[in-house]
C-alpha cells in the first residue's frame, strides 16, 4: 500500500505540475527582459525564497499588465500569470493583485485563479459586496463627478471616462503630454469641489470615496495569511504607500522610471515576469528540495569523533562541528547548495563510474573516468574536525567550497592566505589547506564560496579541512599517503579482532564499521545516526533530530559490537553512563537520552531557513523526547551489562554498580505508564514492550548474579515474577489475538515481538506464535515491517522500520519458520545502498528510503539476524 505525501505538498505539485512550468523555464533562461536583474537582486531573491510564508503582491496595470486600459483592453501578460498562479499554487506562499481598479472588472480583466487574492479600489475592495455599502449620498456625489468630468474633459481627444463602483476614473493612456496635464488638473479641481480623493495610478486618474488604501490592504493580507515576509511590486504613485510598509526581509521593485523608494527597479512588466518566473523556479527548489538523491545512496566517513556524508557524486553534504549535535558546517542534504557543501568533479564532465570503501575502512574513494576523489575523516585532537580530500587522476577537477556554519544562519567571508583558505568570522577557526590551488573568491554579501580548477596531470592535490584547530599547520601532499595508510591500518586491525558470521560477512563488516563510527570515543557515548531530520515521510512533518545518546540504542549498539568479540565500546559506554549516574537523582530518573557529552538536551527547536530534504519540512534540531518518561531504558543496559560480562568472564565491580542500579529503578517505577520505545507524543500508557525490558532488567541482573557468585538483593526474584505474571495476563488481547501495545488496547506494535525474543514468554506458546502471525498480518508489507498502524497523535505516515523487520526474522527463527526468516532476510539484504549503509526506514509503496541515514538501529539489527542465521546453519 503506497504512502501518500503529506497532503498540502502532493496539492501543490499537482497544481504545479498542471502549469505550462516549460514555458517558465524557458523564460528564465532567456536572455530578453534582463534590465534590472542585477546580480544584488538575484541574490536577495534567492533569500526571499528561503522565507518560511512568502506573500508575493503587486499593482495590476504597469506592473503586470503593459498598462492601463479600459475593461478587457488589457490582460496580464501570459508569462506573469503563469508565474503569479505557479507561485499561488507552492504550500506555504501567498499571490495577491491590489489594483485601482474595481474588484469586479479586476477579476474579469486579469482572469485570475482563486488561488490569487484579489484586491480592488487601491486596496478597500476585498469582497464584491463593498460597493454595495455605500449610502446614496456617497452615490449622488460620483455622479455629480461624473457629470462635472463628462463637460470638462470628456471630448478631449484620447481621453475616456469610467465610472467605477467607489471612483470615477479619467483614462488618459492615448493622449498627447499636454492633454494629459490640462485634464490632470481639471479632474484634480472636480476632485477638490466634491471632496474626492484624487488619486494618480499611472495614466489613469481616480477621483475616489475611498483614500487610498493599498498600505493597509498589505498590512491586512500579511496578517491574515500569517506570512514571514512579502514581496510587493508597483508602478504607481499609490503602490509607494505600500512600499513603505516593508521591512525586515522584504523587497520592494519598482517597475518604469519614475522616482521610487523601492531598492530594486525594473524596466517594464516583461522584467517583473521574469523575476516572478525566477522567484518560483527558487522556491520551488526549496520547497520540494533539488532533486533529492536517495538517502541509502549516501556514505559516511568517520573518524570516532566526527562524522560526514556524501552523495554518489563525492559531494560533502552534511557535516557538523565539533560535535554531533552542533550546528552544520555543510546541510546540503537539508536545503541545496545554499545549504553548504564542498564539491569535487571533473571540469570535463562524465558520469560517475562507481563510489567504494576501501577495504575495512571508513575511508571513500569516488571515481570517475580521468579524477578519482578519496575522502576521510583522520583523527584529531578533541574538538578538532580534520577532513581530508585527496584528488588524483590523469584530468582537470573542480573544486567548490561553499561552507555555511551554523545552518547556513552565520555570515562570513572568505580569505586566501598562502597556501590556505581562511573563514572569517566564525567563532570556531576554519581553515581549508590547499597547497598549489588557487582560490577565486566570491560572496553575496552574508557567505562566501570559493572555486578552483585543478590539473591533476601534475601530481594529486591534497585538501585538508580543518575546523578548530588554533595551531598554525601545514599540510604537505608528500605526507599525506602516510597518514591515510596509518588511519587504514588502525582500522584493519579492529576488524581482524572481529568474529564474523559466515552469513553476509562483508556486509556485517560494514555494519560494524558504521557502529563504530557512531561511538563518541572522547566520551564513549553512542549516537543514533549522524544526521538530523532526513524525514520518515517525503514531504511529510516526522523529522527528528538523531545526533544524541538514547540509552537504548546505545546499550544495544554497543552489545552487537560485543557479539562480534569488541567489547572497548561497552566499557566506554557504561563509563559514560556512570559519570551521568554520578550526577543524577537517582537512576529511576534517567532522561532517555543525552548530548554525547552527558548534558541535558536544549529545548527541540525548528531551523525555519532550511527546505529539508526533498521538501520535507520542518527541519528540528534538539529533541522534546528528552523529557519524556520511558522506563524500557533499563532493560538493554542490564542485557547490555550481562552480555559483556559473559563476554569477558569477569564483571568489573563497576558494572556490577550499574546492574544493581538497573534493577533499583525497575523496582521503584515499573508500574507506571510510560511514553514507550516509539516515544509517542500522547498521554503515557502501560506499554507490553516497557513492562518486558522491566522485566529482562531484573532477569538479566539474576543470571548475572548467579553466575558470577554475586548476590542479588532479595527481591528481585519475586519482583520479576509479579511483573512476568502481569505482562502475560494484562498484555493480551483476545480480539486481536496477539499481545499489543499497551494495556487494554487492541493495536498491535512490532515490539512486542520481544515477549518471547526476551525469554519471558517461552517461544513455542501458542501465545507468542499467534503474536508472530499477527505481526506478520498486520505489519509486514514486503521486504519491511511496521512498527505500528494505530494513530500516534502526529501527522503524517511513515515507512516501515529496519529495526522491526530484523525482529521479525528473529521471531520467524525462533519459531522455527527457518524458510521464511532466510526469505526475509534477503529481502532486507536487498535494500542495502551501494556502498552497504541503511537508513532508518524503507516505503514498500513507492520503494524510497526514508529517515536518518545511517542509523544505528538498523545496522546492529542486521548483525544480530546475520549471526542468528549462522547459529541456526551451525546446529
Amino acid at each position: 500500500m503506497p504512502t501518500p505525501l503529506n497532503q498540502t505538498v502532493a496539492d501543490s505539485a499537482l497544481l504545479t505540475k498542471s502549469l505550462p512550468l516549460g514555458l517558465l523555464r524557458a523564460f528564465v533562461q532567456s536572455e530578453a527582459a534582463d534590465d534590472g536583474l542585477t546580480p544584488q537582486l538575484l541574490a536577495e531573491l534567492k533569500i526571499l525564497a528561503r522565507t518560511p510564508t512568502l506573500l508575493v503582491a503587486c499593482n495590476y496595470g504597469g506592473t503586470l499588465c503593459a498598462a492601463e486600459g479600459i475593461s478587457t483592453e488589457t490582460l496580464p501578460l501570459g508569462s506573469a500569470a503563469i508565474a503569479l498562479r505557479a507561485l499561488a499554487a507552492l504550500p506555504n506562499t501567498h499571490a495577491a493583485v491590489i489594483s485601482g481598479r474595481s474588484l469586479r472588472d479586476l477579476a474579469a480583466v486579469s482572469r485570475l485563479p482563486a488561488e490569487v487574492h484579489l484586491v480592488g479600489s487601491h486596496g478597500a475592495e476585498f469582497d464584491m459586496g463593498f460597493a454595495h455599502g455605500l449610502s446614496l449620498a456617497t452615490e449622488s456625489v460620483l455622479q455629480q463627478a461624473n457629470q462635472a468630468l463628462i463637460e470638462s474633459v470628456g471630448a478631449y481627444k484620447g481621453i475616456s471616462i469610467e465610472r467605477k463602483p467607489v471612483a470615477v476614473s479619467v483614462h488618459t493612456r492615448p493622449a498627447s503630454a499636454a492633454i494629459t496635464a490640462k485634464t490632470a488638473k481639471k479632474a484634480e479641481e472636480v476632485a477638490r469641489a466634491l471632496g474626492l480623493f484624487f488619486i494618480v495610478d499611472g495614466s489613469v486618474l481616480d477621483l475616489s470615496v475611498v483614500e487610498p488604501s493599498k498600505a493597509p490592504a498589505l498590512e491586512h493580507l500579511r496578517s491574515r495569511l500569517g506570512v514571514s515576509a512579502a514581496l510587493y511590486a508597483g508602478d504607481a504613485l499609490s503602490d509607494e504607500l505600500a512600499m513603505a510598509t516593508l521591512r525586515g526581509p522584504d523587497m520592494g521593485l519598482w517597475v518604469g522610471n519614475q522616482p521610487s523608494q523601492a531598492k530594486h527597479r525594473l524596466k517594464d512588466p516583461e522584467s517583473f515576469a521574469r523575476v516572478l518566473a525566477i522567484l518560483f523556479e527558487l522556491r520551488r527548489a526549496w520547497l520540494f528540495g533539488e532533486d533529492a538523491v536517495g538517502l541509502e545512496r549516501h556514505s559516511m566517513i568517520g573518524n570516532g569523533s566526527s562524522t560526514a556524508l556524501l552523495t554518489p557524486e563525492a559531494k560533502i553534504c552534511w557535516m557538523s562541528h565539533p560535535l554531533p549535535d552542533s550546528g552544520s558546517l555543510f546541510a546540503h542534504i537539508l536545503g541545496g547548495d545554499a545549504a553548504g557543501h564542498f564539491s569535487v568533479e571533473p571540469v570535463k564532465a562524465s558520469q560517475v563510474l562507481g563510489q567504494r570503501y576501501v577495504d575495512s575502512t571508513m575511508i571513500v574513494e569516488t571515481r570517475w573516468a580521468d579524477v578519482t576523489v578519496t575522502d576521510y575523516l583522520e583523527p584529531a585532537p578533541d574538538g578538532i574536525t580534520s577532513l581530508v580530500r585527496v584528488l588524483s587522476g590523469t584530468g582537470a577537477a573542480r573544486i567548490v567550497f561553499a561552507p555555511r556554519p551554523d545552518y547556513a544562519n552565520a555570515p562570513f567571508s572568505m580569505e586566501a592566505r598562502g597556501n590556505e583558505l581562511h573563514v572569517v568570522g566564525t567563532s570556531d577557526p576554519i581553515v581549508l589547506l590547499a597547497p598549489g590551488v588557487s582560490f577565486a573568491i566570491t560572496s553575496d554579501g552574508r557567505h562566501a564560496t570559493a572555486t578552483a580548477d585543478v590539473n591533476l596531470k601534475n601530481g594529486p592535490v591534497v585538501l585538508n579541512l580543518r575546523c578548530g584547530d588554533t595551531e598554525s599547520r601545514h599540510s604537505h601532499g608528500t605526507d599525506e599517503a602516510d597518514r591515510r595508510s596509518a588511519v587504514a591500518h588502525h582500522s584493519r586491525r579492529w576488524v581482524q579482532g572481529l568474529v564474523l558470521p559466515s552469513v553476509k560477512p562483508s556486509l556485517v563488516r560494514r555494519s560494524a564499521l558504521v557502529l563504530r563510527a557512531l561511538v563518541h570515543e572522547p566520551t564513549g557515548a553512542v549516537f543514533a545516526a549522524p544526521t538530523t531530520s532526513l524525514p520518515e515521510g517525503i514531504g511529510g512533518t516526522r523529522n527528528w533530530d538523531y545526533r544524541y545518546c538514547w540509552l537504548r540504542d546505545g546499550s544495544m549498539t554497543v552489545n552487537a559490537l560485543v557479539d562480534l568479540g569488541s567489547t572497548a565500546e561497552a566499557e566506554g559506554f557504561l563509563g559514560w553512563l556512570s559519570r551521568i549516574l554520578a550526577n543524577a537523582p537517582g537512576p529511576e530518573w534517567l532522561h532517555p537520552l543525552y548530548s554525547v557529552t552527558g548534558a541535558p538536551l536544549s529545548t527541540e527547536a525548528i531551523i525555519e531557513s532550511l527546505p529539508g530534504y526533498a521538501g520535507s519540512r520542518p527541519v528540528r534540531i534538539g529533541n522534546a523526547a528528552d523529557h519524556q518518561v520511558q522506563l524500557d531504558v533499563f532493560g538493554p543496559i542490564a542485557e547490555l551489562i550481562h552480555a559483556l560480562s559473559t563476554s569477558q568472564g569477569s564483571l568489573a565491580p563497576a558494572h556490577w554498580d550499574l546492574m544493581v542500579q538497573m534493577a533499583s529503578a525497575v523496582l521503584a517505577r515499573w508500574h507506571e505508564a510510560d511514553h514507550g520505545i516509539w516515544e509517542a507524543r500522547r498521554a503515557p500508557r502501560h506499554h507490553v514492550y516497557t513492562k518486558v525490558m522491566c522485566w529482562v532488567t531484573l532477569d538479566r541482573a539474576l543470571r548475572t548474579a548467579a553466575r558470577l557468585g554475586r548476590d542479588p538483593e532479595p527481591s528481585w526474584a519475586p519482583m520479576a515474577t509479579i511483573i512476568r505474571d502481569e505482562v502475560l495476563r494484562e498484555g493480551w488481547d483476545d480480539t486481536a489475538s496477539s499481545y499489543t501495545v499497551a494495556y487494554d488496547s487492541p493495536d498491535l506494535d512490532a515490539a512486542v515481538l520481544h515477549i518471547g525474543l526476551s525469554g519471558l514468554l517461552d517461544v513455542n506458546d501458542q501465545r507468542f506464535l499467534d503474536t508472530v502471525t499477527a505481526v506478520e498480518r498486520e505489519l509486514r508489507v514486503g521486504p519491511t515491517v511496521f512498527r505500528y498502524r494505530y494513530d500516534d497523535g502526529l501527522p503524517g505516515l511513515e515507512g516501515g522500520f529496519h529495526i522491526c523487520t530484523t525482529w521479525l526474522i528473529e521471531a520467524y527463527v525462533a519459531v522455527g519458520r527457518i524458510a521464511e526468516a532466510w526469505d526475509l532476510f534477503d529481502q532486507l539484504v536487498n535494500l542495502f545502498g551501494p556502498t552497504g549503509l541503511l537508513p532508518e526506514e524503507y516505503d514498500p509503496g513507492t520503494e524510497t528510503h526514508l529517515g536518518n541515514h545511517p542509523q544505528a538501529y538498523s545496522h546492529l539489527g542486521f548483525i544480530r539476524c546475520a549471526r542468528l542465521l549462522e547459529q541456526h546453519q551451525r546446529a
